[in-house]
């Protein structure tokens, strides 16, 4: 993994054609900017783990879904 100290308005280049800006840093966390082309899916890490566990929630055999029995889901991020 490479680790970088930038400061807002500072970019980095990644091979392919993409463009990562910090565009602010505070307490709370980065806003960054991705250029990219568009044929390069951008896609947040949440999400892709939320729609890999539903779909090995809708995978589950039948005994599985039996232990799991009244157990109501709600995706992560929702109430």
């Amino acid at each position: 993994m490479l680790i970088l100290s930038r400061k807002p308005g500072d970019a980095i280049i990644i091979e392919g054609g993409i463009r990562i800006v910090v565009l602010a840093s505070d307490r709370r966390g980065v806003r960054l900017g991705i250029d990219a082309p568009p044929s390069v899916s951008i896609v947040r890490e949440e999400i892709v783990n939320q729609v890999a566990d539903q779909n090995r929630m809708a995978g589950a055999n039948a005994s599985t879904r039996e232990l799991i029995g009244g157990v109501k889901t709600t995706p992560r991020g929702t109430s």
